[in-house]
């Protein structure tokens, strides 16, 4: 697939980080503004206020375990950042720099990810159900038993990230770059992955039952036991170019193909 057949999202190129200015807030007062936002998660909204530390420079900042459900971090800079274990159901990140932060079993259902840079970051075993992530970078990231259930990966780049055992029916990967990654005994039932680049990545063991793969590139692919069993657009073309074993469950009419030769 040609760079501009690729999709692309209403959102891309809004961002501009270099255009925004970076304010820069004192402990006490980050503090004051998340004791605000208690209150107001507490009180399902009536008092308090919400936070908002848009734009605001967070690295390496401990939010770990905090309830930070619906708070606004977009174009914030969160690299480093800690928040395993924090709550951030339907929180507004979209564009945030979290470059190697620590996600590790957090909840961001809901949340709007759209732009946000996530490259080496750890959100082994978070939940990010029907997360918007359309066009995220988080290339290397790992994933690896996170709940990515209904998200929209549209466009986002997961080259090398590792998303062993992850949840992902029926998410949308349309266009996504996956190269290298790390996919075995993945659930992509249902998954939406047509036009993805899946050069090179390990889907040993993986569930594709009902995925959507039209023009999905399986290039030097590790599919050994994986099962393709009524997926949708998949040819013989792509199997052609992948490496299938005998375990490898495949739609009817398709060829089994033993270490991608004939």
């Amino acid at each position: 697939m040609a760079e501009s057949d690729r999709p692309r999202s209403p959102f891309a190129g809004k961002i501009e980080l270099s255009a925004v200015p970076l304010r820069a807030l004192a402990h006490d007062e980050i503090a004051q503004i998340l004791a605000a936002h208690r209150v107001y998660v507490e009180t399902e909204r009536r008092q308090g206020r919400r936070a908002d530390l848009g734009s605001a420079d967070l690295a390496g900042i401990d939010f770990s375990g905090l309830n930070l459900r619906r708070i606004k971090m977009d174009r914030a800079v969160l690299r480093d950042a800690k928040l395993s274990r924090a709550r951030l159901k339907r929180a507004n990140l979209i564009g945030a720099i979290l470059e190697q932060a620590h996600l590790d079993g957090a909840d961001l259902s809901g949340a709007r990810l759209s732009g946000a840079n996530l490259t080496s970051a750890t959100l082994e075993n978070a939940c990010l159900v029907e997360a918007d992530m359309e066009f995220a970078l988080a290339a290397a990231a790992i994933l690896r038993g996170a709940c990515l259930r209904a998200a929209d990966m549209s466009g986002a780049i997961l080259d090398s990230a590792v998303l062993t055992r992850a949840d992902l029916r029926a998410a949308n990967l349309r266009g996504a770059g996956l190269r290298e990654a790390r996919l075995d005994e993945a659930d992509l039932r249902d998954a939406r992955l047509g036009g993805a680049f899946l050069v090179g990545a390990s889907l040993r063991g993986a569930d594709l039952r009902g995925a959507y793969l039209r023009l999905a590139r399986f290039d030097d692919a590790d599919l050994s036991g994986a099962n393709l069993f009524g997926t949708e657009g998949l040819t013989q073309a792509q199997l052609d170019r992948a490496r299938c074993d005998t375990g490898t469950k495949l739609p009817t009419g398709l060829s089994e193909i033993e270490d991608g030769s004939g």
